[in-house]
């Protein structure tokens, strides 16, 4: 998860932050796991409260070409106008994960950035055990 998160990075100049959260169905509540870009103080997210929230309960790709428009967004940073969230299925189809993209920049994910986005996030999901 490390490596997907800097390779994400690297590959798309404009993700300022990309970070994955770890579900926890027994509490409801998503964790913080590996992240690039600034700290956040969103370590622990509970299902239903912001995009990430919203992607626990919806088990949907959520994508905001805008997060000033959004009635549910949690500001990471003040800095932050787009963002994407894309659930993570297990073998099983159980979403454990979600991979949680911010940018500077409105309309930054374009459908060929989500679906390459998606290939990892279906990638990682293959290799949870």
């Amino acid at each position: 998860m490390v490596k997907a998160v800097e390779f994400l990075q690297k590959k798309h100049q404009n993700f300022d932050w990309v970070g994955f959260y770890l579900m926890n169905n027994d509490e409801k509540t998503l964790h913080l796991g590996p992240f690039v870009g600034a700290p956040t103080d969103h370590k622990v997210i509970p299902y239903g409260k912001g995009i990430c929230g919203q992607v626990a309960v919806s088990g949907k790709m959520y994508h905001s070409s805008d997060v000033s428009k959004e009635d549910n967004y949690i500001a990471c940073s003040i800095e932050t106008k787009s963002e994407l969230v894309l659930p993570i299925y297990d073998k099983n189809g159980t979403l454990v994960a979600q991979l949680d993209i911010d940018s500077h920049e409105k309309e930054t994910f374009t459908p060929d950035v989500i679906a390459s986005c998606e290939e990892v996030c279906a990638e990682i999901g293959g290799m949870w055990s």
